[in-house]
């Protein structure tokens, strides 16, 4: 919460602007997510370098060339979008959960970049959100979910992966990326507005011909021990 508050008051006077410019890009009939991506990158490296955040990224060679996969990191916090929307030099859009629907800012962020809200209490619901990622998947959009499901308020520690998060991927036929986040806790749940280091490292692409036979729980835990041999790595 300090270093939200630091992020306005160093912002103020462009904040009411970027509100605006976000909200407006989320309502407008003809989408365009690049153009809009791009305002959010902008806004998104504004607001860390206000909030004394630096994001360092590894691997970004991994990122497929071709439009139509999605990221699958470990969570840690609310912050975890910030870091990619900073790093990450494609559009994509993310599955969150609708508890955070309200959070001003990343409501208006989520709208402008079309992400899917996803009920976990809610089985029909899940499912039909899992179905439209699939198909906007295939469609060649790129999106961000989290496994665990919920952050894992244990530091740089992971929550078993649900294998049902790998359902879209799956039906999809596209490539899985695992993506560690190392300290993406510290900068919203430490009570401090000390400068901060995050990092993000993307690691290979594991592609459909590599996980076909297998079921999403066996995908699940082989992706987590990608990022857990990562976090090791890279702490």
């Amino acid at each position: 919460m300090y270093r939200i508050i630091l992020m306005v008051v160093r912002l103020f006077y462009k904040v009411p602007y970027y509100l605006i410019r976000i909200w407006w890009l989320g309502t407008r009939k003809n989408f365009d997510l690049e153009k809009n991506y791009a305002f959010i990158k902008k806004v998104t490296k504004a607001a860390n370098r206000a909030g004394r955040v630096t994001i360092e990224s590894y691997g970004v060679e991994n990122i497929p060339k071709e439009n139509g996969f999605i990221f699958f990191p470990n969570h840690q916090g609310m912050f975890d979008a910030l870091v990619f929307l900073e790093s990450c030099p494609v559009p994509f859009s993310v599955v969150y959960k609708k508890e955070v629907s309200n959070v001003i800012l990343l409501k208006q962020v989520f709208r402008a970049l079309h992400a899917i809200a996803i009920d976990r209490e809610d089985i029909k619901q899940s499912l039909q959100v899992i179905n439209q990622m699939t198909e906007e998947v295939k469609q060649g959009r790129n999106f961000l979910i989290f496994p665990e499901g919920t952050r894992s308020r244990m530091g740089n520690q992971l929550l078993p992966f649900k294998g049902g998060t790998f359902k879209s991927a799956v039906r999809a036929k596209c490539p899985i990326v695992p993506c560690a986040l190392i300290d993406s806790y510290k900068p919203f749940d430490e009570k401090s507005i000390a400068p901060v280091t995050v990092k993000l490292i993307y690691l290979p692409p594991i592609c459909y011909e590599e996980y076909k036979q297998l079921k999403t729980p066996e995908i699940a835990d082989i992706v987590k021990t990608k990022i857990e041999e990562a976090i090791r790595r890279y702490s």
